[in-house]
């Protein structure tokens, strides 16, 4: 996108706020960058240049514009849609790895040689793996300074910065002003609110139009009792973290997502943030995605009823597909009590000084010593159970950011008990891959019939091929033709 000129100068003329995080413009004259809805006065033609990321126009020696915040943009959608190295090694920088495991950890996940990806990725966004996570610890910088009070040498080291002075030169060369200044700035124009020990209160931007009832519908109707809950109005739930646990509380707005944080260490915020808005599939361009179902004038009048819808997620890979292994063949209802029970017996308990959150999900390793006589599953989904929970457990089945979805979909289909659907909504939800698709799901069967589109799997799957690459959002519209839970904000 950003090597077509033309393109981007009337993306920044219109000031079109798709295009937020897809480019940067970089303005010759002032040395400054901004996202394309920049509010101010576009400048001429000749004055723009354009970056494919934050980092690499402050690698070119450009600084954050102060009224229009282009680091706070939304993701590139690019990072959800390819599943290629490049992509993969973005949603590792963007979760924290190069932070936590050095660009060495980032390329052994990749398989790479640290040489390869340092050329990949300035082939392709101006910038290598430590250019692109300084840009991320400064913008986490950034909200630690704005939104608590935390003295600028805790932020420093929980931003991920090695010493006190780097932490200041990077704020400083990246938004022209000190740490106190920018605390000072943000403390003029905001409203004072009682703080809260220890909680971190943001804004989650996205890309519009957003609809939030079988994103946030979906979370509330499936919640694990303990780990997740729907109250005042926000999705809240339990987190395990590089560094310790957290509980977030997620809130749809008109123009935003509210997010409450509250973690045990500041350094898991990058992660934090980064698991909720994957949760949200809040990089998504849902413009792109509505534009492509609508060339079927089966599906554009779903679309046109109600555009945006998301993909909902999860924050932990592992823990969903235990999670789809118990919901296989059961009510929802059911599936959340065999997942509560699970929690019970082998979470860490955790507390939660503002809700009725108890614990966190248990982890693979927790749930492979568990004794399968104490399963109230039949004896094959047992099986399937203990199968999957030992192949997470011993890194011989990888459902992280950095795998590789057909690799993860043919282990899947090895494991005992494993289909077509639940390998596809594992790759939908936990994956991220946004052609998952679902043809024998009953309410997806259901739904095309209602449509008079094809009902049996190999007829839809065939109709199906003309919303590639997009078919797991054609799910959540035909999924919203039903009136089950899932599909509505809760009361």
């Amino acid at each position: 996108m950003h090597t077509d000129t033309e393109r981007c100068v009337r993306a920044v003329r219109s000031k079109d706020a798709r295009f937020d995080g897809v480019f940067f413009t970089a303005v010759l004259t002032t040395r400054i960058y901004c996202r394309p809805s920049c509010p101010v006065v576009p400048p001429k033609p000749e004055n723009m240049v354009f970056h494919p990321s934050a980092a690499s126009c402050q690698r070119a020696g450009f600084r954050a514009c102060k009224r229009c915040r282009p680091d706070t943009s939304p993701g590139s959608p690019e990072w959800n849609v390819r599943a290629d190295a490049v992509a993969r090694a973005m949603r590792l920088i963007q979760d924290g790895v190069v932070d936590r495991e050095g660009v060495p950890g980032l390329a052994a996940r990749l398989g790479w040689s640290t040489r390869q990806i340092e050329r990949q990725l300035l082939a392709e966004l101006g910038a290598g793996p430590l250019a692109l996570a300084r840009a991320q610890r400064a913008q986490t910088a950034r909200l630690l300074i704005e939104t608590t009070s935390l003295p600028m040498a805790e932020i420093a080291f929980a931003a991920g910065f090695s010493s006190i002075r780097t932490f200041n030169d990077t704020v400083r060369e990246v938004f022209a002003l000190a740490p106190g200044e920018l605390r000072a700035r943000a403390a003029r124009g905001a409203t004072k609110e009682p703080a809260t020990p220890g909680v971190i209160t943001l804004r989650l931007p996205y890309r519009t139009p957003l609809n939030p009832s079988n994103l946030f519908g979906h979370l509330a109707a499936t919640a694990v009792p303990g780990v997740e809950e729907w109250r005042d109005g926000a999705y809240r739930r339990t987190l395990s973290l590089p560094y310790g646990h957290g509980i977030v509380a997620l809130a749809p707005r008109p123009d935003h997502i509210a997010c409450r944080l509250l973690l045990t260490d500041p350094r898991d915020l990058t992660h934090a943030i980064s698991r909720c808005r994957w949760t949200l599939d809040l990089d998504a361009d849902p413009v792109a995605v509505d534009e492509q179902l609508r060339t079927d004038p089966l599906l554009a009048p779903l679309v046109d009823r109600a555009p945006g819808r998301r993909v909902p997620r999860t924050v932990d890979a592992a823990e969903f597909a235990v999670r789809a292994v118990l919901g296989q063949q059961v009510s929802t209802a059911a599936a959340r009590t065999h997942a509560a029970r699970l929690v019970t017996a082998h979470g860490v308990p955790v507390e939660d000084p503002e809700g009725g959150l108890t614990h966190l999900f248990p982890t693979s390793e927790a749930l492979a010593s568990l004794d399968p006589e104490s399963l109230a599953l039949p004896r094959s989904r047992r099986t399937t159970l203990l199968t999957l929970v030992e192949a997470l457990a011993d890194g011989s089945l990888s459902l992280g950011p950095a795998g590789d979805w057909d690799e993860a979909r043919a282990r899947l289909l090895a494991l005992p008990g494993f289909g077509p659907w639940t390998t596809e909504v594992i790759a939908m939800r936990a994956l991220g891959d946004p052609d998952a698709f679902l043809p024998g799901d009953l309410g997806v069967r259901r739904a095309a019939a209602g449509l008079g589109l094809p009902s049996t799997p190999a007829a839809l799957t065939a109709r199906a091929a003309r919303w590639r690459p997009w078919r797991a959002y054609a799910v959540q519209y035909l999924w919203a033709t039903d009136s089950h839970p899932i599909n509505h904000l809760p009361a």
